[in-house]
Formats: C-alpha cells, sequence, structure tokens
C-alpha cells in the first residue's frame, strides 16, 4: 500500500460540488493499494501512519504522531499513486489492485485508523473528488509497504 501523507491545517474533499468529508488540524492521506496488498498491508501502515511523529513537540521538533495530538484525518482513496512512467508518457497503471479488492482494503484500512477513537473522514471511492487543503509546514511524507523497511509478516 502507499499513502502520502500530508500534515494539514485543515481539508476537504467534495464530490460533484458536496462536501464529502473534512477534518482539521491532523492528516491527509491520499491512499493507493497495489496488487500485492492485503489486510497485514494495510494493518502495517495503519501503525505506521498512527505513530509516524511529524508534530512538534513543545521544543518544536517533530516529536508528536496524529495520537498523541488528538488530530483529525482525511482518508482519499488513489490509484494513480501506483502510476508507472518508466515508459511513454501515458502513465500505466498495471499495478493497482483491482477495484473490489481495492476498495475492501480501503474499508478495511480506515475502519482500522477510525477504531483509535480519533475523527476520521473520507471520500468517496472511485469517484471524482476535488481536494482543498492547507499544509502544514508544509509537511508531506510518502510510505510505501513494500519500500519502507516494513517487514511482511507471514
Amino acid at each position: 500500500m502507499r499513502a502520502l501523507v500530508q500534515r494539514i491545517g485543515h481539508a476537504k474533499v467534495f464530490v460533484e460540488g458536496k462536501l464529502e468529508g473534512s477534518a482539521g488540524h491532523g492528516l491527509l492521506l491520499f491512499l493507493g493499494v497495489g496488487t500485492g496488498d492485503d489486510e497485514v498491508s494495510a494493518e502495517q501502515l495503519a501503525d505506521k501512519v498512527l505513530n509516524l511523529r511529524i508534530f512538534e513537540d513543545e521544543a518544536g521538533k517533530m516529536n508528536r504522531s496524529v495520537l498523541d495530538i488528538s488530530g483529525d484525518m482525511l482518508i482519499i482513496s488513489q490509484f494513480t499513486l501506483y502510476a508507472d512512467t518508466s515508459r511513454g508518457r501515458r502513465p500505466s497503471f498495471t499495478g493497482a489492485c483491482e477495484p473490489a479488492k481495492a476498495e475492501a482494503l480501503y474499508d478495511y484500512f480506515v475502519d482500522r485508523l477510525r477504531r483509535t477513537g480519533l475523527s476520521v473522514a473520507t471520500g468517496s471511492f472511485g469517484k471524482m473528488m476535488q481536494v482543498e487543503l492547507i499544509n502544514d509546514g508544509p509537511v508531506t511524507i510518502m510510505i510505501d509497504t513494500d519500500q519502507s523497511g516494513m517487514k511482511r509478516k507471514q
């Protein structure tokens, strides 16, 4: 799984001109699901995101997690995180998971985050969305369960 994580002051997502979800101070995640991903991948990514220390402490150092600050989260599905641009000028998305399985894993990931008690909002899976955000910092981090040192549990 891949997540583009942004520390935000606030963010909103609109579908067909209507507000679908919003978050205050916390994190905006664009989430992509790959062909080999499963619930273990979702659990590993959720744990990494929830405990990622990118919020400042009293000394001004990035030393607090979204859990530590009781921050909000907005999760947006985004298969384009699996774009392969290595050949030609038109991206290939063959690394992205098929929609039905991807939606199930997206929902599993969101439910896992909600079990923390944090406010977790979403967009609409598979729909065209418009996202507004105030990136705080800016702080933007890419996490990939296949490349970030996370070991798959067998």
